[in-house]
């Protein structure tokens, strides 16, 4: 029954099989989506720019609320709020959040409520990610300039007032209990090509609120695989905020502390900077191009925010080669295909 919790046992990957049991131990756990994700060579991108072979990670195919990254994380944090008993979930982000999205459909998949603080106005009709926040039930609280629930704190209290058992989830998911998603994830990716006798030279990611790339980092040290895993940077830093690499690492750190790991003190996260454009949400040439490369030679849909300004970046280093004498690189698909819709004029130009 998806709407329970179960008790779930995760294994690490240390080769070919699954052969030691650590401490991501019993958590609890919301199956809400369909896992392992597809793991597919695209062959016709990879002739196209003539480098490494390009591996895609279907994690928009994950499931809940149309699929993508965060449901791999929606189950540990819904998880932990129904093994706490709570009733209702608040999250936020920008109006087109793929988060809120698959919060909002993840939520009703285990009835729980949900509210969802999202930056701008509303609309007088909504389309893509913000359809469908209404079409899977979300309460929606607009937020104006505010996109990454910068109110959180003041509606959970709200709630609480009301006699609500509100469970907060930060922004992106990005905590230790939503990175260890990719932990699991980092785990299916070396298992796949393990089975395969494939050697795994890089994982490439979008990576904006850090608990993607984080449960990657931590997993790779504890497995000590030798995988080089590159963020391309979605976000610029807020002004007055620590570093993004700091934030990084530093999630990275809790995350294997959390399971019983110390990871070395001279980790250093590699994030790719040089994609970030005109910046958040603004669809530039890199964006265009491999959106419409991915649709041509692949028949797969990258977004104009995420996906697609991270494809873009491996694009660009691939051909600058410098993922270097690289023979096999993954791309972790993280979904979002929603928002294409929302940004119709900017591809068609």
């Amino acid at each position: 029954d998806t709407a329970t919790t179960e008790i779930y046992t995760s294994l690490f990957v240390g080769s070919v099989r699954c052969v030691q049991e650590t401490a991501l131990r019993q958590l609890p756990k919301a199956k809400v989506g369909f896992f392992p994700t597809p793991i597919h060579l695209l062959k016709n991108l990879t002739a196209e720019l003539k480098g490494p072979c390009v591996y895609m990670k279907r994690d928009d195919l994950s499931g809940a609320g149309m699929g993508g990254n965060k449901v791999r994380k929606l189950e540990f944090l819904l998880g932990d709020a129904l093994k706490k008993g709570c009733d209702t979930v608040i999250t936020g982000g920008a109006l087109q959040s793929n988060h809120s999205r698959q919060t909002a459909g993840a939520a009703a998949q285990v009835g729980l409520k949900c509210h969802l603080l999202l930056g701008g106005q509303e609309p007088d009709i909504p389309d893509g990610n913000l359809l469908l926040d209404k079409v899977f039930g979300a309460e929606i609280h607009y937020c104006g300039e505010n996109r990454k629930g910068e109110s959180l704190e003041d509606l959970y209290k709200e709630l609480q007032a009301s006699g609500r058992k509100p469970y907060l989830i930060p922004y992106g998911g990005s905590n230790v209990v939503g990175a260890y998603g990719y932990a699991e994830a980092f785990c299916e990716i070396m298992e796949y090509f393990d089975q395969k006798n494939i050697p795994l030279d890089a994982i490439v990611v979008a990576s904006s609120s850090a608990g993607t790339q984080a449960g990657l980092i931590a997993a790779a040290e504890i497995t000590k695989k030798k995988v080089r895993i590159v963020g391309i940077k979605i976000d610029r830093a807020e002004p007055k905020s620590r570093p993004y690499e700091e934030l990084l690492k530093n999630l990275a750190v809790d995350t294997a502390a959390s399971l019983g790991y110390e990871l070395r003190k001279d980790i250093e996260p590699e994030v790719n900077g040089n994609y970030l454009g005109e910046g958040y949400g603004v669809m530039g040439k890199l964006e265009q191009e491999a959106i419409h490369l991915l649709g041509t030679k692949e028949g797969i849909v990258v977004d104009p925010v995420y996906t697609g300004r991270a494809m873009g970046g491996l694009i660009d280093m691939v051909r600058k080669k410098e993922f270097g004498d690289a023979k096999n690189i993954i791309y972790i698909h993280t979904g979002g295909f929603p928002a294409v819709f929302a940004y119709k004029s900017e591809i068609l130009t």
